[in-house]
């Protein structure tokens, strides 16, 4: 992505705030909720092939595996 079109998205969304005062917060949160959503799926799947948990745990820097679900 050029930095050209990066600005252009950057302006688009700023606005949209400006102009939807009411509708951003919703359109803001679902996006964020479904990034969270996706890389807890990811990391599932991940832990359940050979070797993932390793992995995940040097990628995260895991020093105690407890309140780890996907360890469990």
């Amino acid at each position: 992505m050029s930095r050209e079109s990066h600005m252009e998205q950057v302006e688009r969304w700023a606005n949209f705030v400006k102009n939807n005062p009411n509708k951003w917060r919703k359109d803001h949160t679902g996006f964020i909720n479904a990034l969270f959503d996706k890389h807890y799926k990811f990391v599932e799947r991940l832990a359940k092939i050979p070797g993932g948990k390793e992995k995940l745990i040097k990628a995260y820097n895991i020093k105690n595996k407890k309140g780890y679900s996907w360890l469990e």
